[in-house]
């Protein structure tokens, strides 16, 4: 496989930048970025100098560059490797920041190489759902996107999240429940529901969970799911019309969520 470099602005998140590279041959001579950029190997070793050490990023692992640091990146020994990176700009940095500490201060990053493959494997999920949807406007992307900037930041030690307490008030969790019941064939956001509540995001997401127990999109997909139910029970139907009036608009989606919660497809369910 030949060499390949990547970059992919993300229009509805302003300073974020997906990268995707296969390198074999290349090598980064020493430089640095005005970003923070965090990278992750899913196939091979990239070896990389910085600060007097040599670290090593392979699969499983994840690294937080910080703004400056001065740093190289080669292939480690004869195999090729694949990097994907979360380029973020200085102002969406503090931004989100702000948002998940609840404080305006600017955090400062050091270099962090985390061995955690959990986290590895949900950071590659989002920029894979954010490549292929080219956008991060729906509830599951924004809220991945929220939950794992708040663990990697915190892991750094650059930003103590925000200590959310406390759950919905009963008006909050009926206008939330109302909104979707009644938008429920709509792409519905993060941005929409906690606007409704009066909180940020991040407050949203934390309140939400101590509410009900479940996080908001695995709560809407459940309910989106009932409601299939409810469709495919008056009869004949084609699955597609289904699918959209609930709220999916890719049918094989669609017919995966199903079987997953009802152990049997939508035209299953309908004999």
């Amino acid at each position: 496989m030949p060499e390949y470099v990547q970059y992919q602005r993300i229009s509805e998140v302003p300073g974020l930048v997906l990268g995707t590279a296969r390198f074999a041959e290349f090598g980064f001579e020493r430089h640095f970025h005005l970003d923070v950029h965090v990278g992750i190997v899913t196939e091979g070793v990239q070896r990389q100098r910085n600060n007097g050490r040599t670290e090593w990023l392979a699969p499983g692992s994840v690294y937080l560059m910080p703004p400056g640091e001065i740093h190289d990146g080669m292939p480690e020994g004869d195999s090729a490797y694949t990097l994907k990176t979360f380029r973020l700009a200085p102002e969406l940095v503090a931004s989100v920041a702000e948002e998940i500490s609840g404080m305006h201060r600017e955090p400062a990053f050091t270099g962090t190489l985390l061995e955690d493959p959990v986290l590895a494997g949900h950071l590659l999920r989002l920029h894979d759902a954010m490549h292929r949807s080219n956008g991060a406007s729906g509830l599951e992307v924004q809220s991945e996107w929220l939950t794992l900037l708040a663990f990697l930041f915190a892991q750094s030690r650059a930003v103590v999240p925000e200590n959310v307490k406390g759950a919905l008030s009963p008006v909050q969790w009926r206008l939330v429940r109302d909104y979707c019941f009644s938008h429920l064939a709509d792409k519905i956001t993060l941005d929409e529901l906690a606007a409704l509540c009066g909180l940020g995001r991040f407050q949203f997401l934390k309140q939400f969970k101590q509410t009900i127990g479940m996080t908001p999109h695995a709560w809407l997909v459940r309910l989106r799911l009932e409601r299939a139910c409810s469709l495919l029970s008056r009869g004949p139907q084609a699955i597609a019309d289904v699918a959209q009036e609930v709220g999916f608009y890719d049918q094989s989606h669609f017919n995966r969520a199903f079987r997953q919660a009802f152990g049997v497809a939508p035209s299953g369910y309908q004999t």
